[in-house]
């Protein structure tokens, strides 16, 4: 299971200028309430976020697998990312590297988990617009395939469709009821049918009870 690290210093290193490669800040106007920054997220905004993760998904698994994604030197290229209203987080989307082993060789791509909207701030376009802006920030780095293990209605309405129908395999077995859920997009065409392989994440997400949707 993921863990947490030590200590939130070490937390407050992994999110010092520099360690992110997003450095774009977007406003965006949700659907209902103030406008709402879209921005790379700082070390003064780890216990916010974290809390987001915590209310969002009512529970700790994902703020504890953000905390490990943060120190964990395989996740990187992390895109970091948070969305503020008012001064305060109300959302927060992380991407982390990940490669398609295939047989002609790794293919770097990255993978979107978690991605959490507070409650109230949730149905308002937060979340699509937290995503639709680390899709731009992969294309900028260069990253052809992004992946996502997620909601079959939801991430479809960015762009994502499934994968494992494009020989693009998760890193443990899927159920085959929810297979769907595990998706692939393309930031630059020519790339889906012509890659197949497994996926490797970052360490912090091998491991199988990650993978249960």
């Amino acid at each position: 299971m993921a863990f947490l690290p030590e200590s939130s210093r070490n937390l407050n290193v992994a999110c010092a200028p520099g360690r992110y490669t997003a450095s774009r800040t977007t406003r965006f106007r949700p659907t209902r309430g103030e406008p709402v920054l879209i921005r790379p997220a700082r070390s003064e905004d780890i216990d916010a976020l974290l809390g987001v993760e915590r209310v969002a998904f009512d529970g700790g698994e994902e703020a504890d697998l953000v905390a490990a994604l943060l120190v964990d030197p395989s996740a990187g290229p992390i895109i970091n990312l948070v969305a503020e209203k008012n001064g305060v987080i109300v959302g927060h989307a992380i991407f982390t590297h990940a490669v398609v082993e295939s047989a002609d060789g790794d293919v770097d791509a990255t993978i979107l988990a978690p991605l959490a909207v507070a409650p109230p701030a949730q149905g308002t376009g937060i979340g699509q617009a937290l995503c639709r802006e680390g899709l731009i920030v992969a294309e900028e780095l260069g990253i052809g395939l992004v992946f996502v293990l997620g909601h079959i209605g939801y991430y479809p309405k960015v762009g994502f469709e499934p994968a494992a129908r494009h020989g693009l395999l998760a890193p443990y077995s899927i159920d085959p009821a929810v297979a769907d859920a595990w998706m692939v997009l393309e930031t630059r065409p020519g790339i889906i049918g012509n890659v197949r392989g497994v996926i490797r994440c970052a360490d912090a997400m091998m491991h199988p009870e990650m993978w249960a949707e």
